[in-house]
């Protein structure tokens, strides 16, 4: 992706309502970036973005394959944390298969003080086939976070399910664009805050989640209410009216 397609999806976010972004470009076997690489460019996309005067805060981060994992020291892994907390990293859940060793990869990087923050975990197959075999990885420490286009149901019917079943099991902690460039899902995440069901769910979400992470505290708890399961229901009796 160019600097100038970063910098539109910086204005795109921060028209969206965005106030701060993390970078987080892959880390795996396709993509060899490197902390001092990913550092280099967060500054040069923060200098464009002060230059277009465009109001968001871009932070450093990656999202790290689980293959890499075994590759990178805990410095590295620290610099390649989201947000540049030292402490919150994100992986990349496999779109196919399931990794049975994730459970103690989850609970040896909680050890090492480091959080684990699973990215799209709804865009699996096997996860939207059991969406309940998240729950070992929840019980040993780590974050889910949802696709904002699987919650809004751009990515398609069954990841928008998985994802709201997620949320329904209180499984999911908060909803990132996963924007890849211009074009390529949105940018914002005001779309899937309204799919979720309830303001103050979808607070948490975007919101109070993100922040705690970034500020290095306990997640707040989240708020009692929708789940985001009323909402989903209400949108398949829509759909099974408009196509009957």
């Amino acid at each position: 992706m160019s600097l100038d397609e970063s910098v539109e999806m910086a204005r795109s976010m921060s028209a969206d309502g965005v106030r701060v972004v993390a970078a987080t470009p892959h880390v795996r076997s396709d993509y060899p970036t490197t902390p001092a690489a990913m550092e280099a460019a967060v500054l040069e996309v923060r200098a464009a973005v002060a230059s277009a005067r465009i109001e968001i805060d871009i932070r450093p981060g990656a999202e790290i394959a689980l293959d890499q994992l075994g590759r990178l020291d805990l410095d590295s892994l620290r610099r390649f944390s989201l947000g540049g907390t030292k402490r919150a990293i994100l992986l990349e859940y496999p779109y196919s298969g399931w990794t049975p060793s994730l459970g103690m990869i989850c609970t040896q990087l909680r050890q090492d003080g480091l959080i684990p923050i699973i990215a799209h975990p709804e865009r699996n197959r096997e996860i939207q086939n059991n969406p309940s075999d998240l729950k070992p990885l929840v019980d040993a420490g780590a974050v889910v976070q949802l696709t904002a286009a699987s919650v809004d149901g751009r990515l398609g019917r069954a990841p928008e399910a998985c994802a709201h079943r997620l949320l329904e099991l209180q499984l999911a902690h908060l909803i990132a664009s996963d924007a890849h460039a211009p074009g390529v899902r949105e940018a914002g995440l005001s779309a899937a805050a309204r799919a979720v069901g309830g303001r103050a769910l979808a607070q948490w979400l975007t919101s109070n989640v993100p922040e705690a992470i970034l500020e290095g505290e306990n997640l707040p708890p989240r708020p009692a209410g929708p789940s985001g399961r009323r909402s989903f229901l209400a949108k398949l009796r829509s759909s099974r009216v408009l196509s009957s």
